[in-house]
């Protein structure tokens, strides 16, 4: 996506790994902030080598982890009961980004056709002894043949957004459901925080989405939002981050209730730190 005729917005520092200033971007027609410069393909492989990347490990080290892993463990029930609601009678789930395999593996318990595509090789060594089937990737797969595609905290991390959508539409049965959860730049833990929020991670989140942004882009593919649900964990665990990368230290109490107020604010205009979509194929 260009951004000529793009709005500056933000200018923010990768505070992960390489320490590099980007721009944030706004497209004021699709309500969407654009990352630029956005890395090459061949080069973004390394600013994911972060410790605070910790959706590809299992480790529990720290507090912090052992936290973010109690609270998955909560968050894993909820999403697939979110599922169960869309689609009572259960058939084929496609997780996109399925990182180290507990939401797919927990499905496929739960008696769900499992697919999973994950470019981390060590994430996907970690799935594979969970008993989690991955393919190359979305173009290997048949069309019409996934009831449900789940992309959680994964479509910020596309490079060809519009490609994306369209090999979703291909690959969804007719009545299907895309289930798509990302950050959500509009909430308060966001402005509060501005050029320190920590789910801008920039520069491997390429596109930063407010709800008029999916309901545009999945628009035109023939997909309508059908829901849209709250992560309210997300608003602490964010902030946590993001206190860290302001102060240099977690401030658990101050991220707290960072967190608290970001929900408590977002009870009046639904702008929690991320949000998951529901999409419906037309």
């Amino acid at each position: 996506m260009d951004i000529a005729n793009k709005k500056p917005f933000l200018t923010v520092k990768d505070h992960s790994v390489s320490k590099e200033i980007f721009e944030l971007y706004l497209d004021e027609d699709l309500d969407m902030l654009i990352t630029h410069p956005q890395p090459s393909l061949a080069t973004l492989g390394r600013y994911y080598e972060s410790e605070d990347y910790i959706s590809h490990t299992d480790n529990k080290r720290s507090l912090f982890e052992k936290a973010y892993h109690f609270v998955k463990g909560i968050a894993l029930k909820n999403k697939l009961d979110l599922i169960h609601s869309l689609q009572p009678s259960k058939g084929s789930i496609l997780d996109i980004g399925a990182g180290t395999g507990d939401f797919l593996a927990t499905a496929q318990k739960n008696g769900w056709q499992t697919t999973a595509i994950e470019p981390s090789e060590k994430a996907k060594e970690i799935a594979t002894q969970k008993g989690v089937v991955f393919v190359k990737d979305i173009a290997s797969l048949a069309s019409h043949s996934m009831d449900v595609i789940t992309m959680w905290h994964v479509l910020e991390h596309v490079p060809d957004l519009e490609q994306q959508i369209k090999e979703l539409k291909r690959v969804l049965k007719p009545n299907g459901t895309v289930v798509i959860a990302v950050p959500n730049f509009k909430s308060f833990d966001a402005k509060h925080y501005q050029s320190f929020w920590a789910a801008y991670d920039v520069p491997i989140h390429f596109w930063h989405f407010s709800k008029t942004a999916i309901q545009k882009l999945f628009g035109k593919h023939q997909m309508e939002l059908h829901k849209i649900v709250p992560m309210k964990f997300d608003s602490f665990y964010v902030s946590l981050l993001s206190e860290k990368y302001q102060t240099g230290k977690m401030n658990y109490l101050k991220a707290f209730f960072i967190g608290l107020q970001s929900n408590w604010r977002a009870k009046r205009n639904e702008e929690y730190s991320s949000l998951i979509y529901v999409l419906k194929n037309k």
